[in-house]
């Protein structure tokens, strides 16, 4: 196995290469790749011509399933989504701004992993960035004032019945699954202190979070554009180019992400898991 650090202001972005992640991998050869991954917030391994049950193996490594509530799996593998946008589709491209897989949940996703199938030869760049870093560089007036702060997550504002996919026009070749129950809340402390590293991490995202438990909402949306403001700023961010036959995987707890369009009249095909 041969590793590499991404160059990138970000400090994000490992490439693990000379690796068959479809044979088994020793005990030592899994705990390198989980402290580089821990390290790097994202972990890229091209040339993987993975099937989904390698890919499921895999996964299963690094952790139980986690939950896809709102988005349709493949028949035969429950724990698979396809990410995917035809060439003739007119609909946004799925993901298009950032988040944090699932912060509504009780015990959001730690990881997601992301394998290439089809891949356009334009556009369709994966965008990540650090919140550790963003959050260590605040100054120490903002983290007095945010240490003690909860936040309300909901899946309210894309997947409820009157949500964004729920109301589209455009015609999606992704199957969304709308409901009312995204409309129920959950809370997390807006600063989270990753169970693994012990680092402080902004545990916000404009997809999710609804608002900051006890301030008033006007209080709560300047705070937080603020922060989102000061969190998406260049220098946090690593901007992904993928490859057809590669997997990238990245933790929730320390990255936000978003996928980019800029490939239309181009199929895409990705499959995801996501790691409790």
């Amino acid at each position: 196995m041969q590793s590499k650090f991404l160059e990138c202001e970000a400090e994000l972005g490992v490439e693990l290469s000379e690796l068959d992640l479809g044979s088994s991998l020793s005990q030592e050869e899994i705990k390198v790749i989980r402290n580089l991954w821990l390290k790097r917030g994202v972990a890229v391994f091209p040339n993987q011509e993975l099937s989904h049950e390698d890919l499921e193996n895999f996964s299963l490594l690094f952790g139980k399933f986690g939950d896809d509530p709102y988005l349709s799996s493949l028949k035969d593998r429950p724990n698979i989504v396809e990410v995917k946008r035809s060439a003739n589709e007119k609909a946004t491209p799925f993901g298009g701004s950032w988040h944090s897989d699932w912060s509504f949940q009780v015990q959001p996703p730690s990881a997601t992993f992301l394998h290439s199938k089809v891949i356009p030869p334009v556009g369709g760049d994966t965008l990540f960035a650090n919140t550790q870093k963003a959050y260590e560089d605040l100054d120490d007036e903002t983290k007095n004032k945010i240490k003690d702060l909860t936040v309300i997550h909901s899946a309210e504002l894309p997947y409820a019945d009157d949500g964004f996919y729920a109301t589209e026009t455009e015609e999606r070749s992704m199957k969304i699954l709308p409901s009312k129950k995204a409309k129920e809340i959950q809370s997390h402390p807006l600063v989270k202190i990753h169970p693994e590293t012990n680092k402080e991490c902004l545990f916000i995202n404009p997809v999710y979070t609804s608002y900051i438990e006890s301030m008033s909402k006007e209080d709560s949306f300047l705070l937080l554009s603020f922060l989102y403001e000061h969190m998406t700023q260049e220098k946090y961010i690593y901007r992904h180019k993928w490859s057809e036959d590669m997997l990238v995987m990245w933790d929730n707890r320390t990255v936000i992400h978003q996928a980019e369009g800029g490939y239309d009249g181009h199929d895409r095909l990705l499959h995801r898991i996501t790691i409790s």
